[in-house]
């Protein structure tokens, strides 16, 4: 390594990125095209970072598989930041084996972190907890450390187990003490202020009160019957019915518990579960269809019983029913629960992370966008999507793919 690549390596180190690119703005060689991107990737520039680091991928080839190595990894981080979800796992897994084989346990650990992240944004939380329990922690830098710790708290969190959040977040800002890293400060800062914010709407009789991620934890433990607008499902001790690919049925039974102890006429659930305000005999004669299957489906957990103008849900073993809400209310909450991380997302990683088509989401954006909640940056296929960030109340529930609760 000569004087002006160490040089360059020890500004960025120290977190100097235009002290960095002083030193190899004009060499094309592997090594300085590597220390380039790092460098433009710690700018913000992720589009010229990612292609300076596959073209100091190509320059190393085989003969230097600990360095082509390296950059795969710091070209897989720069992808994450850019949201860029689309690609395998196969070539960081391959990458990581081979700084492992080298003796490279810091990169390794750096290349299990950037996939055990992906799989959370994408939230294929049982995945990501199997990788989770599969780091190795010992030794490790102490940045890498507070990352693994940001990561175990934020599927406990999605999880919904704030208790191991906690402790998880605490070892996190200990370790990012350590390691003296602003940003990194910063961010274990936020995710200790998203537990003390509103996440949820508890509205019960009428009355509506807001809720923390703990309070939400104790609702559902409780002896309730929960009807949970956020994951879109119906949940009492430990039963859950899920009925998020019931529309239908959902409406139903989110408009019976928001009434209860009362009835709800029956041309009022037509309007709310079929979108209609002339009802005729067909819609009377689907709603008895719909409302058959519903009492199928929640029969474990209550009863819906016919009443002199509509229909009443009375619970089994609850004391009480209760609708939790989402933080914001409309149909595209998740996708802008998304978005509210303040990162440019592509569409397609919108899509992956949602489990929706690519259309779906487009449509969408486009919605959010006329309605100025959204805005764009860039064409074609580099453009991504922006919003302001949901000041207020934490967005956890809204996030897609999040466990069933045990």
């Amino acid at each position: 390594m000569d004087s002006l690549i160490a040089a360059a390596a020890r500004a960025l180190a120290a977190g100097d990125a235009l002290g960095a690119l002083k030193h190899v703005a004009l060499r094309e060689d592997a090594h300085a095209l590597a220390l380039r991107g790092i460098a433009m990737a710690q700018l913000g520039e992720h589009p010229r970072a990612r292609e300076l680091l596959r073209r100091a991928a190509r320059g190393f080839g085989h003969h230097d598989e600990l360095a082509h190595a390296r950059c795969v990894v710091a070209e897989a981080e720069v992808a994450l930041a850019m949201r860029d979800l689309r690609g395998g796992p196969r070539a960081l897994a391959v990458a990581a084996a081979a700084l492992e084989a080298r003796a490279d346990r810091a990169n390794a650990l750096q290349a299990r972190l950037i996939a055990l992240r992906r799989l959370l944004l994408l939230g294929r939380l049982g995945e990501a907890a199997a990788a989770l329990a599969e780091l190795d922690l010992s030794g490790a830098p102490p940045a890498l450390q507070a990352v693994a710790e940001l990561a175990g708290a934020e599927l406990a969190l999605r999880s919904l187990h704030t208790a191991p959040a906690r402790a998880a977040l605490a070892r996190a800002q200990a370790a990012a003490h350590r390691s003296r890293v602003p940003a990194l400060l910063a961010e274990v800062g936020e995710a200790c202020a998203a537990l003390e914010r509103p996440a949820a709407r508890r509205l019960q009789a009428g009355h509506e009160q807001m809720l923390r991620l703990d309070e939400v934890e104790s609702l559902l433990a409780g002896d309730s019957l929960v009807v949970d607008a956020c994951r879109r499902g119906l949940r009492a001790g430990g039963t859950w019915q899920p009925l998020a690919r019931r529309p239908v049925l959902f409406a139903l039974a989110r408009a019976l518990a928001e009434a209860w102890p009362g009835d709800v006429d029956r041309n009022a659930l037509i309007a709310c579960a079929f979108r209609t305000r002339r009802p005729d005999e067909t819609h009377r004669a689907r709603l008895r269809v719909e409302i058959g299957r519903l009492r199928a489906l929640a029969a474990p957990l209550a009863r819906i019983e016919a009443s002199a103008h509509g229909f009443v849900l009375e619970p089994i073993d609850a004391h009480a029913v209760v609708v939790l809400l989402p933080p914001i209310d409309g149909d595209r909450a998740s996708l802008l629960a998304l978005l509210a991380d303040g990162a440019a997302w592509s569409t397609s990683a919108l899509a992956l992370a949602l489990g929706a088509s690519q259309r779906t989401v487009q449509r969408a954006l486009a919605e959010l966008q006329a309605a100025g909640r959204v805005r764009s940056v860039g064409q074609a296929r580099a453009q991504r999507w922006l919003a302001a960030p949901l000041a207020g109340f934490t967005t956890n529930l809204l996030l897609p793919a999040a466990l069933p609760l045990t």
